[in-house]
């Protein structure tokens, strides 16, 4: 014991016991141990002869740094990622991983703040029958580029998103936190057209759309299967794929038919990237809108967006996974600064192949939510090649102006060539009209 509490003289200063680096850094003896098995905290000096642990006072930093991202929950694996960057890498990681938590938290959020909301409107509509107490909600969601398509919807559902305001999916947008679930009186249906274009820049479109009667989506790829992932994302998501037939399903039965199809789109753009040389380098973003005849639900990951046009304001309903929003949300980064900013490509999350250890890690699991849908509502669904180039109000004066959906999406993308078109587009609209109409 005498042996283990004395410091040793080494080149780079005086070394201390584990015991005293433990009180230096405010990590137990036992954490030490282990952080060293682990790789993620590595001893300056250990005895030969007995095996005893010596540290430098200079890694205190690096212990307390270990310490500090285990108290925000971060996996060992990824701290082990972040102990070797420099600090601005290490900034930018941490920066993705709490962005990510974040999304992940508000996902929640959104699925505990339906099921109170759909469970106490069935509640109050068992309180109605004799004899019971007891609760209901509602839901509801795209073919190939430049279809156009019909399809039955009605009911109410909600939707809530990480932040709120003008132009982020949030308690200010129609559909949002609060939106009671119940019958709607009067049958709707959709109708809805889809375009993809390579632009003014690219050799190859990457992009894929779809616009059928029970599915609306847009995919964006990247990297070498970029086009493989992109279609793979939108053909696991179609009809015959996650069983959606002619008659409506309930809320409950539509969010768990979101969550399958989720999954099975993660799966399939692994599967589609598999043969590529750096199948963890390719990957898609996804944001769809499925329909069960009286319901909406929305799948969404990256930063392809969908916008609603009600009332003659333009809202956006999803939030991009990127490392710019997540920026932008913290109140580092304006709006007017992001659309500059150098990583404004950077994904935190996309369909992707392999996990890679990266500076910005991506996940492949999709945000799945629950919308209202309202007679005379009008969707917009589009790629980054789009919203990027193209401001929200030259956007929503677009979709404004054009009378049918296949008028909408040809305005669209005239729009984004006249930006320069440096990047493929891909847009859907789709019109919320009554049954009767069609």
């Amino acid at each position: 014991m005498e042996r283990e509490g004395r410091a040793v003289g080494a080149a780079s200063g005086e070394l201390v016991t584990i015991g005293e680096f433990a009180r230096l850094s405010r990590l137990s003896a036992k954490a030490l141990r282990r952080y060293d098995e682990l790789g993620l905290l590595r001893p300056a000096l250990v005895d030969p002869v007995n095996g005893y642990r010596y540290y430098d006072p200079a890694q205190v930093e690096g212990a307390r740094l270990v310490a500090w991202l285990r108290r925000i929950g971060m996996p060992l694996s990824r701290i082990g990622r972040i102990v070797v960057l420099d600090a601005g890498a290490a900034a930018v990681e941490i920066r993705a991983y709490w962005a990510r938590v974040e999304a992940e938290t508000a996902a929640r959020r959104d699925l505990a703040m339906y099921l109170v909301d759909h469970l106490s409107a069935e509640g109050r509509a068992m309180s109605r029958i004799p004899g019971n107490t007891g609760n209901t909600g509602n839901a509801g969601g795209t073919g190939n580029a430049g279809g156009t398509g019909r399809t039955g919807s009605s009911g109410d559902a909600e939707d809530t998103g990480s932040r709120g305001g003008r132009g982020s999916s949030g308690s200010g947008v129609p559909g949002g936190p609060g939106v009671q679930g119940g019958p709607v009186a009067v049958p709707l249906s959709i109708r809805c057209a889809a375009l993809t274009d390579t632009g003014a820049v690219r050799t190859t479109n990457q992009d894929a759309a779809f616009a059928g009667p029970r599915l609306l989506a847009v995919a964006d790829g990247f990297g070498e299967g970029g086009a493989e992932a992109s279609a793979a994302a939108i053909e696991a998501l179609k009809p015959t794929a996650w069983g959606g037939g002619g008659g409506a399903l309930s809320a409950a039965d539509l969010l768990n038919a979101l969550e399958d199809t989720a999954d099975s789109a993660s799966r399939a753009v692994r599967d589609a990237v598999a043969s590529c040389a750096d199948p963890d380098g390719s990957g898609t973003t996804l944001t769809a809108m499925l329909w069960t005849g009286s319901r909406l639900g929305l799948v969404h990951i990256g930063d392809s967006r969908a916008y609603l046009l009600r009332g003659g304001e333009l809202f956006r309903i999803t939030h991009d996974h990127s490392l710019v929003q997540s920026m932008i949300d913290d109140g580092s980064l304006s709006r007017e600064e992001a659309a500059s900013h150098p990583g404004r490509a950077l994904l935190l999350k996309a369909l992707v192949g392999e996990a890679r250890p990266a500076p910005v890690a991506v996940a492949c699991r999709p945000d799945v939510r629950l919308r209202e849908v309202l007679a005379g509502d009008r969707y917009l669904l589009c790629s980054d090649g789009l919203s990027a180039v193209v401001d929200e109000a030259e956007l929503r004066a677009a979709v404004i102006a054009a009378e049918a959906p296949e008028e909408a999406v040809r305005r669209l993308v005239g729009l984004a060539h006249e930006a320069g078109g440096p990047d493929n587009v891909a847009c859907v609209v789709a019109d919320v009209v009554v049954a009767a109409e069609e």
